[in-house]
């Protein structure tokens, strides 16, 4: 973090100084066309050095106003607090790793027992009824049957909605360079066939 910030102080040091250089040649060549005729040289003038924002030869150090406004846009793209944002449209991130694996870890420890440990990768979706509550979802996993309705919490994600023919989870992605920390599951009693 440091040496991006000394970085950035030498950006705009070398900034300034380049302008200070470019308006000092040009003054200097506009009083140069403005004075006596050619055949009289101009007077050498003597060499100083720049020191800070003096300037380039002891020529008067410029309005730097304009050049302030522009390094404050410039670190406003860098910081993206300027409303700019991706969308990678279901597009690979191109500064993720191709050589980093999708992982969709879970929780460590033991799992409790009944729906809080279900995993949603672990269970078949067994038949889905309507009551005067909502929709119910019979599900199987580990050889045992379970009944889910709409918010019970899974141990890897949530029972979002459950429809006629179909139950969308919500998934918790322990992947840290996702774009979002969950992803959508849904189970279908009819899959279509491949």
């Amino acid at each position: 973090m440091r040496s991006l910030r000394s970085m950035r102080a030498m950006s705009h040091t070398l900034s300034r100084f380049a302008l200070a250089l470019l308006l000092a040649s040009g003054l200097s060549a506009f009083a140069l066309a403005q004075q006596a005729p050619p055949s009289t040289p101009p007077p050498a003038a003597p060499a100083e050095t720049p020191t800070g924002d003096e300037g380039v030869l002891g020529a008067p150090s410029p309005d730097t106003g304009g050049i302030d406004e522009i390094l404050e846009g410039e670190e406003e793209v860098l910081s993206g607090s300027g409303g700019f944002s991706y969308d990678p449209g279901n597009r690979r991130d191109p500064f993720k790793s191709l050589l980093a694996g999708n992982e969709n870890t879970v929780k460590s420890g033991p799992r409790p027992e009944g729906i809080p440990g279900l995993l949603i990768d672990e269970i078949d979706l067994l038949g889905i009824w309507r009551t005067p509550r909502g929709y119910v979802a019979q599900v199987k996993a580990s050889n045992k049957s379970y009944l889910l309705r709409e918010g019970d919490q899974l141990f890897d994600g949530d029972v979002v909605n459950i429809h006629k023919d179909e139950v969308v989870f919500k998934q918790q992605v322990q992947d840290p360079t996702a774009l979002k920390p969950f992803r959508e599951v849904v189970k279908s009693l009819n899959p279509p066939q491949t």
